[in-house]
């Protein structure tokens, strides 16, 4: 954490999608941006290919934009309307192909783009080119953050670089579907990723049910100890808030130096590989 860094308000949608309908899907965004405003929050952060739903399938590939599309310009307009920041994702049409990607749009004009670079299953993989490039960090408000999305943050060195690049909050669209794992990823291994990394980290699901799959809903805010600062059911839709403060988890922090007390310059045991 930097000095100049302060806390903020930060919004969470877990959200029913409508699969295929991206006005439909703006307009809830746009709605949860108007919710999180009045409740004095700075950021909003919506699911894993919040504008077209996850379960779309060919739909999403047909009406995939690029970055500067009408698409992201809409959230622009929110932003500009509402002065929340948007976190949101998206299918992006780059060189030829596809990505499932997260845009952050922030009220001072920036536009940040992440594409998965972990891809999940024969669905994703039949949908979508993976990403090759490094998240990255960028200021929302007196914080730093990043983006990841959903199976992303099951591999920890994706969480890893971005607290070492800086970041203070991982910001997570995902679409969990329901299955015999999703509650430890949401209850575990996310609290596990902010506490490892002492940073925080939102992660927005879906819930309800489209014409693929069935969400595990879950959706929470982590803090740097561990502890959900937030957390939302496994069925309804909503907003959620929370405050992320660093300096309220200073002592955690100093008494647990993971970052700086990690050696990385180690080498095999003799004769082992």
């Amino acid at each position: 954490m930097t000095p100049e860094n302060k806390p903020f308000r930060l919004a969470l949608l877990q959200m029913e999608a409508v699969g295929g309908d991206i006005e439909a899907n703006l307009r809830a965004i746009q709605a949860a941006a108007v919710e999180a405003v009045g409740a004095g929050a700075a950021c909003l952060l919506a699911p894993e290919l919040a504008l077209t739903g996850y379960g779309a399938g060919e739909t999403i590939r047909a009406t995939a934009e690029p970055a500067d599309g009408k698409h992201v310009e809409r959230l622009q307009t929110i932003v500009a309307e509402t002065g929340i920041a948007i976190v949101a994702g998206f299918a992006e049409a780059a060189d030829g192909v596809v990505y499932n990607s997260a845009v952050a749009v922030t009220p001072d004009g920036g536009r940040h783009v992440y594409r998965k670079m972990h891809l999940y299953g024969d669905y994703e993989k039949s949908l979508f080119h993976p990403g090759d490039t490094a998240p990255p960090v960028f200021r929302i408000g007196g914080l730093k953050a990043g983006m990841v999305i959903c199976y992303d943050v099951e591999f920890p060195e994706m969480v890893r670089h971005l607290a070492t690049s800086g970041a203070d909050l991982v910001l997570v669209p995902t679409a969990l579907p329901v299955c015999d794992h999703a509650a430890f990823i949401a209850r575990s291994i996310v609290p596990v990723r902010a506490f490892e990394n002492q940073v925080f980290v939102a992660y927005a699901n879906h819930a309800g049910r489209d014409d693929a799959f069935t969400y595990a809903g879950l959706s929470g805010i982590a803090a740097p100890d561990g502890s959900d600062l937030a957390r939302a059911s496994e069925t309804a839709a909503g907003v959620l808030i929370a405050d992320i403060d660093p300096a309220a988890f200073a002592v955690i922090r100093a008494s647990n130096p993971y970052l700086t007390d990690r050696r990385l310059g180690f080498s095999a045991a003799p004769g082992r590989t």
